[in-house]
């Protein structure tokens, strides 16, 4: 039960971040144990002054293609799958999308589930 904020700059047409968040959801399916319909993301395009960043901290070098994926998870996920993660979006994120992988930033977030409501003032419980 991921949530993922992308926040990206400004400039690419419908098409193009739905690709992106095409290739993010099917990564979290294949990478992260996320089911297929389990799919939640806000896509924030943000002037060049609003994304403050810099071009070579722990990478190579950042362009304006640089794009942060926050993610939510309910439930841990351990190093192997969090690996898989980081290196399957690069990598498909680069074939697919031709976004350079020193471009791709990830931030995972893990919450309780009881830190959840997916609607009618309900909170989320795993099944037992």
């Amino acid at each position: 039960m991921p949530f993922t904020r992308i926040i990206l700059r400004e400039g690419y047409d419908d098409a193009r971040l739905k690709q992106i968040s095409d290739v993010l959801h099917q990564t979290l399916v294949d990478t992260f144990a996320v089911p297929q319909d389990d799919r939640f993301q806000v896509i924030e395009a943000l002037p060049a002054g609003r994304r403050v960043y810099h071009p070579r901290y722990l990478t190579g070098q950042r362009s304006e293609d640089f794009i942060l994926f926050h993610i939510v998870a309910g439930k841990p996920r351990s190093r192997e799958q969090k690996a898989a993660l980081y290196q399957a979006l690069s990598a498909r994120l680069h074939a697919e999308v031709g976004i350079e992988p020193d471009d791709v930033m990830v931030v995972i977030q893990f919450t309780h589930p009881e830190d959840w409501s997916f609607g009618n003032g309900m909170m989320f419980e795993l099944p037992k």
